[in-house]
């Protein structure tokens, strides 16, 4: 495999009749470019169908099975170690229902290469020129979440739970995904506070506006589940700034 190679990341739930094959091979088609799929315990069809898209890629893609759903965070670390595993030189993940279309998923792997950054991520910007549908629910669900995930980072972030990310192998990365998750519905704030306590700069890091984003329906992120991730969220916040408080022990010298 190339040492500029990406491995893009896919959790799969249930995506028997979501997950779209030509979407897929639109995703593998740059050079260097492959996929990991990560059947997560599904009780339809969609192990089956991982297999064939496999088997038909020439290499392209392969998918791993947990056999028990063990939930979308631990999904998605598992991937990412096993991408990462692959000598991939850039990690990301994405959605099996290509809300972010392959073209923007490209899109973010050329930033993240040619700029030298270490973090790339989508944000979902309505604005002029973009193709950007996404449900009022979910958008002004999003802005408070988003609102309350840059006091748990302290960091300015626009939209943390795009699902499009990316990421430069290193040893940041990787000591980040080291643990499972505690959070299991705002992994990706928790995964984004890994790195800037591991020493990850800001300056290493770009928010790319997309340029497309559709919501696709069947979403498994229901009323109940956006409840419970807001408080998942505020729990995590408390714990990652209390953390950052916490004064350091040093040694005295003997």
């Amino acid at each position: 495999m190339s040492v500029r190679a990406v491995i893009w990341v896919i959790p799969c739930f249930n995506e028997e009749a979501r997950l779209s094959p030509a979407q897929l091979a639109e995703l593998v088609v740059p050079p260097h470019t492959n996929a990991l799929l990560v059947n997560d315990g599904s009780t339809d069809g969609t192990q089956a169908l991982l297999e064939r898209l496999a088997s038909e890629s020439k290499g392209k893609i392969r998918c791993i099975d947990l056999e028990e759903n063990r939930g979308k965070a631990e999904a998605v670390r598992l991937g990412l170690l096993a991408a990462i595993k692959d000598n991939a030189t850039f990690v990301g993940y994405l959605d099996a229902d290509f809300a972010t279309p392959p073209s923007e998923a490209a899109r973010l792997h050329k930033i993240i290469e040619s700029q030298g950054y270490h973090i790339a991520t989508g944000a979902r910007v309505l604005r002029m020129g973009a193709s950007i549908e996404r449900r009022p629910a979910r958008h002004y669900f999003g802005r408070v979440f988003a609102t309350v995930a840059s006091w748990a980072l302290e960091i300015p972030y626009y939209d943390t739970q795009c699902g499009a990310k990316i990421f430069r192998v290193n040893e940041p990365l990787v000591d980040a995904l080291e643990a499972p998750f505690q959070s299991r519905w705002a992994f990706d704030v928790e995964l984004l506070g890994r790195l800037v306590d591991g020493g990850t700069r800001t300056t290493d890091m770009i928010e790319v506006p997309l340029n497309a984003w559709h919501h696709v329906a069947g979403s498994k992120l229901g009323a109940k589940a956006m409840l419970a991730a807001g408080w998942d969220l505020v729990r995590l916040g408390h714990q990652l700034r209390r953390n950052r408080r916490r004064p350091r022990i040093r040694s005295l010298p003997e």
